[in-house]
């Protein structure tokens, strides 16, 4: 157990340097007074509605579990799948690539007496949906607005066809693991084999007995869903849905310092851009080059002064607002599991 606190202290403790170096690297050259000044001056109708979009974006994908756990027959509230969205969001933001969030969401499901396979599949969907939500977008930017996206994102092109890249090959491996199941078995029993080699495990047949069951009931809920197309179909919409709260929650932004001239259209079609090239990157939260990028993107829609306070009020919602949340959400859900130990 200590090993995996640490491991969390040292996910965490790396966030924290690249956000302060982050911060740092905006508000170097700049007048903080006048960046605040600036902030200050938001239409407050504007910076309420782009809160709430970022709400929404973890809310969604906690319809999202829900709407696909009743249909497999578990049974949990809409607030503990509200739990296991915002416990997903926190642990994604922290760690490299967005790894840590579904390995913790299945933790705090299993804890929650929900079955391995159900939630395992859930979870697969998910993060299939986004990856592929993500991925159509990339290619119908390519396909139908290339020479906005040349002009607007220069010298990122290159990390653009990179990030879409990756998001494709993402969708591949997910859709593998999905529907080929000699391949979920043959992961599953390396590791097991693995750590049977390095000692950490003894062999056992009523463990290996339990991944073959855990196998039949991970293929057994693929099959359910892949026979309930209108439950497929509606967790499209809704990823869609959720991905562009992201993307319009800029243009409030916009709208909130009073701007105008740039189509909201345009707006919600470069964040999404800026999305496609750095999500995949190794770093906690895609931080650095997601504010890079953005100062590049938006200087021709943004004015001089506005650019950086944009920049501060759009990573300040869609990303620091909703990690601090997510904290909150993380600590009180330890609580009331260890709460529930105790009382045990």
């Amino acid at each position: 157990m200590a090993i995996k606190v640490n491991k969390k202290l040292l996910y965490l403790l790396f966030f924290l340097f690249v956000m302060g170096l982050t911060i740092y690297t905006i508000l170097q050259g700049n007048d903080i007074g006048e960046i605040l000044i600036a902030i200050s001056s938001m239409n407050v109708g504007y910076l309420f509605l782009a809160m709430l979009a970022a709400l929404i974006f973890v809310v969604l994908e906690a319809i999202i579990i829900w709407y696909l756990m009743h249909g497999l027959g578990e049974t949990n509230s809409m607030l503990r799948c509200t739990a296991y969205s915002f416990i997903g969001y926190f642990y994604s933001s922290i760690t490299p690539s967005a790894l840590g969030g579904q390995p913790m969401q299945l933790y705090y499901m299993r804890k929650d007496g929900n079955s391995l396979s159900n939630s395992s599949v859930i979870l697969m969907i998910l993060a299939l949906f986004s990856k592929l939500v993500l991925s159509l977008i990339g290619i119908a930017l390519l396909v139908f607005w290339y020479a906005p996206l040349v002009y607007y994102l220069k010298g990122f092109m290159a990390l653009y066809y990179l990030g879409l890249a990756l998001n494709i090959i993402s969708v591949a491996i997910l859709l593998a693991a999905m529907f080929i199941p000699g391949i979920v078995r043959k992961i599953a029993q390396s590791i097991d084999g693995f750590l049977i080699r390095v000692h950490i495990l003894k062999l056992s047949k009523e463990r290996q007995l339990k991944i073959e069951n855990f196998i039949e009931g991970y293929h057994s809920a693929v099959n359910f869903l892949m026979l309930n197309k209108k439950k497929i179909l509606v967790v499209f919409i809704l990823t869609f849905l959720q991905r562009n709260c992201l993307y319009i929650l800029t243009y409030f932004v916009y709208r909130g310092f009073s701007l105008s001239g740039t189509s909201m259209v345009t707006i919600v079609l470069l964040q999404a851009a800026i999305y496609v090239a750095v999500e995949m990157m190794p770093l906690p939260g895609a931080q650095g080059i997601t504010e890079l990028m953005y100062y590049t993107v938006f200087q021709g829609v943004f004015t001089s002064a506005l650019l950086t306070p944009s920049l501060l009020v759009t990573r300040g919602l869609d990303f620091y607002f909703l990690v601090i949340i997510s904290l909150i959400v993380v600590i009180a859900k330890s609580f009331l599991l260890k709460k529930d130990a105790i009382s045990i």
